[in-house]
């Protein structure tokens, strides 16, 4: 039986995609989309694919159908927290995009909704089921880099306008700047890696002087009782997407992924094993598109088919880390 969900919101960067793979998985029932912003919806509601999905005339249409099972929160991360609360009140799972929100104790909120009811609660970060993110996790998690000590990792964009920065009015946008809104993606990972940072060290700094509100040249570090681990985020970058990167430096082997899409993988091991050899080599990997396999699991876990991939503790994390390195709170301890 298919799976019957509805998306609220389409602010999002990431909306029309989420409302894509719905559409596509032969799973779903993708049952509509509401957008509480007549302007929103009267403009980015008329371009693919939004233009070939059904659309609910209230919130209360959507929220209310018992029928409806899973909701994508794709509004503006203004909006989310507020979106993800009112669909686990009524008993949705939520699919809720990246970041979570800028107000830790709301976030901290909706998941004990969560918790209460036995609801999910996954986030939309893309890179979670990239096939050579999932190598390097699988690698570090059963041993086989070795203990892990330094994590580097860059993600950029290229110049943008006033124009793609209109919907971009959430404090975290405002005062986190690239390192909380894009950032955030190789946060997921790190805390993956290496599990809630002891401190966290922000320098945050704005070069585009046209836009002075917005922190567009960033590093933050991440430091652990054993590791290192250093994020670098700006968005005046030339073609930015050649140069985004994640490296993984253990006591048995390291591993780079360069870019990171499509997924470029090279290991290096201290001596022959698992079928790969002594030193630097190249590990093919699969090129998947994003929200597919996101989407798959968030299908699975709905079904009880499986445990989810990530733990609402893990979710809670990596927003406090995101926050953390975007100085917009201070939790070093």
């Amino acid at each position: 039986m298919k799976i019957k969900l509805a998306q609220y919101g389409i602010s999002h960067d990431h909306a029309s995609g989420k409302a894509r793979v719905m559409q596509e998985n032969d799973d779903v029932d993708f049952c509509g989309i509401f957008e509480p912003t007549p302007d929103t919806r009267s403009t980015l509601g008329s371009k693919p694919p939004f233009v070939d999905v059904p659309w609910f005339s209230s919130k209360e249409q959507m929220l209310e159908d018992e029928t409806i099972v899973g909701i994508a929160i794709q509004g503006k991360v203004s909006e989310n927290l507020g979106f993800a609360r009112e669909a686990l009140e009524h008993d949705k799972h939520v699919w809720l995009d990246k970041p979570a929100g800028d107000d830790l104790e709301a976030f901290r909120a909706v998941l004990d909704i969560a918790r209460e009811k036995g609801l999910l609660v996954q986030l939309g970060y893309m890179f979670r089921y990239n096939a050579g993110f999932q190598f390097i996790l699988d690698w570090v998690w059963s041993g086989k880099l070795g203990d892990i000590f330094s994590v580097r990792g860059r993600i950029a964009s290229g110049g943008s306008t006033e124009d793609a920065w209109k919907l971009w009015d959430s404090r975290g946008e405002r005062e986190g700047g690239i390192m909380f809104i894009l950032a955030c993606h190789l946060i997921d990972i790190f805390v993956a890696l290496l599990g809630r940072p002891e401190n966290v060290t922000p320098f945050l700094k704005n070069e585009d002087k046209a836009f002075p509100w917005y922190q567009d040249n960033t590093v933050s570090v991440l430091e652990y009782p054993d590791a290192m681990a250093i994020i670098e985020s700006t968005g005046l970058e030339v073609s930015s997407g050649a140069s985004r990167r994640l490296e993984v430096y253990g006591t048995r082997g390291s591993a780079i992924l360069e870019p990171l899409e499509p997924p470029a993988l090279r290991l290096c091991l201290d001596k022959d094993r698992d079928g790969y050899a002594e030193g630097w080599q190249t590990v093919p990997v699969e090129n998947r598109p994003r929200y597919v396999e996101s989407l798959r699991a968030f299908i699975a876990d709905i079904r009880g088919e499986k445990s989810p991939d990530r733990s609402l503790d893990h979710e809670f994390t990596v927003q406090e880390t995101v926050l953390r390195a975007a100085g917009m709170i201070n939790a070093n301890d």
